[in-house]
């Protein structure tokens, strides 16, 4: 049972969240429920979920923008977002990830197959909490265990995944990954996402701590290259 793990579940249509709050506390999870996008980021501030499922089209506030203020706190950098939604348009899948998803799925809910998704999940956190340590890559200090980077006296905020798309990198200095690599090692088999997630979140990480760090091989991929 997955009785320390806390789930949010934020949607507008009070039949999803009754399906969903009582298949996941069949599976042993604490859940807490809210209807659209401002009292999720209420009730997140005290609960602290370990996952958040998220939907797109809320009325107010949309899932993306809600998604977007959950990852500016950083009692939520290690929660997993993931959005269900009805929409299959790819920019609606950019623009989520963009704003620090780590999955999206589309509805109809297949309750069976997201409780195994969310199971997955944690089993493959566990395995990355057993495995943490500390990288030293050029200038920068990259700690597994607080999830910070740190250049001097710096400290730059990265959400879940592209920190974890650093860390990798950061690594196997000088080692080429191809996207489909780094979706691979950072999102795993259990995750479906778009080749081009990868290049949103290397822009993000960019953006966040400079460009002299993540080098663009042309035509190949992505290496890490702090010279």
């Amino acid at each position: 049972m997955s009785v320390n793990k806390k789930i949010l579940v934020v949607d507008d249509e009070i039949d999803i969240l009754d399906l969903l709050k009582y298949n996941l506390e069949k599976e042993g999870y604490q859940v807490e429920v809210a209807e659209n996008g401002m009292e999720a980021v209420r009730i997140a501030k005290t609960f602290v979920p370990d996952l958040i499922l998220l939907d797109i089209m809320m009325p107010g506030q949309d899932g993306v923008e809600t998604c977007r203020q959950l990852r500016e706190f950083k009692e939520l950098a290690n929660s997993f977002i993931i959005f269900l939604t009805a929409r299959v348009e790819e920019y609606s899948e950019v623009a989520a990830f963009e704003n620090g998803a780590d999955d999206y799925l589309t509805k109809p809910i297949k309750p069976r197959a997201l409780m195994s998704r969310i199971n997955a999940i944690f089993r493959r956190s566990k395995k990355e909490v057993d495995q943490e340590e500390k990288v030293t890559a050029g200038d920068l200090h990259i700690d597994k265990q607080s999830y910070t980077v740190k250049r001097n006296d710096e400290e730059f905020s990265l959400p879940k995944k592209e920190f974890e798309l650093l860390y990798f990198l950061a690594q196997h200095p000088g080692k080429v990954f191809s996207r489909d690599e780094l979706l691979y090692n950072i999102w795993g088999t259990d995750v479906y996402v778009l080749a081009r997630t990868v290049d949103v979140h290397v822009r993000k990480v960019r953006e966040k701590i400079g460009d002299g760090y993540i080098a663009t091989i042309k035509g190949v991929g992505y290496k890490f290259d702090a010279e």
